[in-house]
């Protein structure tokens, strides 16, 4: 699917720091890398993945549990997920969190990654430096896809080349063995059906 062109930025267009810190549970294996959270009046919890619309945490129980709503909170009239499943399953599970952007505009004041300006890219290899366990990235969109492939180049001094759609490229970066898995995007706009993306997550944990 082919990128629209972002808009330039204005000189009075604001910047916007990540507003969450790292997820990075002890004994992490995996490290998930969204780009960037959509604005906070679109968060359902205080987590990754926030947005109600977005298929991450249906995906995920459709993996684990075979229930796409494992992970919603399940009052009547909340439309919600529960983040205190959310985070007991990751601390369980050794599944990290972040996102390759610190710091971004918003071109369009949206969620969309076609207009998301990247002002300050994640050190990643901060992040795995606190993980001495965690031999996967896992990167769940386009522009994440992007933003890691210029890390690992930085890291290797070299080129590195994109995985396929639920495939993985295996490298020698950040001081170890790693597997860079790409995962179709978990939003509603990238054109695959949940059972089809789950598909490809499931890989992810055989």
């Amino acid at each position: 699917m082919k990128s629209l062109s972002p808009p330039a930025a204005l000189p009075d267009m604001p910047v916007e720091s990540h507003p969450l810190e790292p997820f990075l549970p002890a004994g992490a294996h995996t490290l998930f890398l969204g780009s960037f959270p959509p604005p906070r009046a679109r968060w359902s919890m205080e987590f990754f993945y926030p947005n109600w619309t977005n298929d991450f945490w249906r995906i995920m129980g459709f993996v684990h549990y075979g229930d796409a709503r494992h992970f919603e909170r399940h009052e009547p009239g909340v439309k919600a997920f529960c983040q205190e499943r959310i985070v007991r399953f990751c601390q369980d599970a050794g599944l990290a969190f972040f996102d390759t952007a610190r710091r971004v505009r918003r071109l369009r004041g949206n969620a969309s990654d076609n207009f998301l300006e990247i002002v300050e890219p994640t050190d990643v290899g901060s992040l795995m430096a606190g993980m001495p366990l965690c031999r996967r990235i896992v990167t769940t969109g386009g522009k994440a896809s992007d933003e890691l492939q210029q890390s690992l180049e930085a890291a290797v001094g070299g080129k590195v080349e994109q995985p396929a759609i639920g495939s993985c490229t295996r490298l020698e970066a950040f001081g170890r063995e790693v597997e860079w898995w790409r995962m179709p995007s978990s939003s509603r706009a990238y054109p695959m059906k949940l059972e089809k993306k789950a598909e490809h997550y499931a890989r992810l944990f055989r």
